[in-house]
């Protein structure tokens, strides 16, 4: 039998190469960007008694209600717009599944998608297997900020979708206030819809306010924002996440929704409209993470590497072009082998592969693991 599968090129994911290594050669691990400390006891008993609760069976394809319902109240709470519960905002497996149907719902042979590199693995194999056209754009460095004079060189009748993702991984940059309105001057009286990456919304630091798509009205009315309950809540392995947009969007993601997933773990939806309900379970968690950047940073401060604190996300970003003229990929692999510490190299991101030498850190661990790993990278 001749097999024709449509991704032919795609490698392994870099995150599981890494992960994988790291447990080969017992290293601490600071690839993959999940925590190493559990969820508030409080979410997993809710889950408990909502499967207790008779919460077992198909949850409504759109999503639970009062979870919906708990979302527009936050979005209201946070940025003083609103998105209608019942059609407008919808739950999936995790953002990445969000971002999937959104890609599959419009992207049609030939249509030209933005990303900016370097960029999360997920949006170009999408793009390729939708027959979509990804044009790369690459972030400028070393602060990692969009040029907005090559975007308007390369928006023409063909681009369908720009995808933005801020706070940006792997980089732990943010989007300004003046970006989202070169965004929205920019996609003013086109058809260009916009996918806003914001998993890391209730991560951001130094007193920085997240600049979601919702916060500009003519932006709001063309974008979609997807969001991650396990990026907020320290339980990633729970597959849970949203999409919020105008009801004509939302009515489109939905046709594409019901057949991709259907619905989503409904006890997990049940327990987190019920946490919802008390706002400091998410903002609190710019603080947490602040105190958790700035352990690590304080931690490695005498040490080679150079680094720009983190913005946003649980991740920083070391440069380690002091240190060794080493490929990134080389030298990630080599920390893991010989000194027992895993990180990503950046350059698998990147269009080309450019290797800007430096290697991407998740500090979404506990003090004792950043001490842990700072004693390494202060040998190095």
């Amino acid at each position: 039998m001749q097999l024709d599968p449509k991704l032919t090129n795609v490698e392994t994911s870099i995150f599981s190469v890494m992960s994988a290594l790291a447990n080969k050669h017992n290293a601490i691990n600071l690839s993959q960007g999940f925590p190493n400390f559990k969820s508030d006891q409080k979410l997993i008993d809710s889950v408990s008694k909502a499967m207790n609760s008779g919460y077992n069976q198909y949850a409504p394809m759109p999503g639970n209600f009062e979870l919906r319902q708990a979302i527009s109240k936050k979005i209201e709470l946070l940025y003083n717009t609103h998105y209608h519960p019942e059609n407008e905002i919808t739950i999936t497996a995790g953002a990445t599944q969000a971002i999937f149907t959104i890609i599959s719902t419009f992207i049609k042979p030939e249509d030209e998608v933005i990303i900016f590199k370097p960029a999360y693995d997920c949006y170009e194999p999408t793009i390729d297997l939708n027959g979509g056209k990804t044009i790369a754009i690459a972030l400028e460095t070393p602060n990692y900020q969009i040029d907005w004079d090559k975007v308007a060189q390369r928006i023409n009748k063909k681009t369908k979708l720009i995808i933005i993702n801020t706070p940006h991984n792997p980089s732990g940059t943010v989007m300004s206030k003046a970006d989202m309105l070169k965004l929205q001057e920019l996609t003013n009286g086109t058809n260009i819809i916009v996918l806003s990456d914001e998993v890391y919304e209730h991560i951001i630091f130094d007193k920085v306010q997240h600049q979601s798509v919702c916060l500009f009205s003519e932006l709001k009315k063309r974008s979609f924002i997807t969001a991650s309950f396990g990026k907020t809540f320290h339980n990633t392995g729970w597959k849970v996440g949203s999409c919020c947009a105008p009801k004509d969007l939302m009515d489109a993601f939905r046709t594409v929704h019901q057949f991709n997933v259907f619905s989503v773990h409904h006890p997990t939806q049940k327990a987190l409209a019920d946490y919802l309900k008390e706002p400091q379970h998410y903002l609190d968690l710019s603080h947490f993470y602040q105190e958790k950047r700035d352990t690590f940073l304080n931690l490695i401060k005498d040490s080679r590497f150079k680094f720009t604190p983190s913005k946003g996300t649980y991740f920083q970003v070391l440069d380690y072009s002091e240190i060794t003229s080493e490929s990134d990929i080389d030298f990630a692999k080599r920390l893991t082998i010989e000194k027992g510490i895993a990180s990503i190299p950046l350059s698998v991101f990147n269009d080309d592969r450019r290797d800007d030498k430096v290697l991407r850190f998740c500090f979404a661990k506990t003090d004792e693991t950043l001490e842990a790993a700072a004693k390494i990278l202060n040998t190095i």
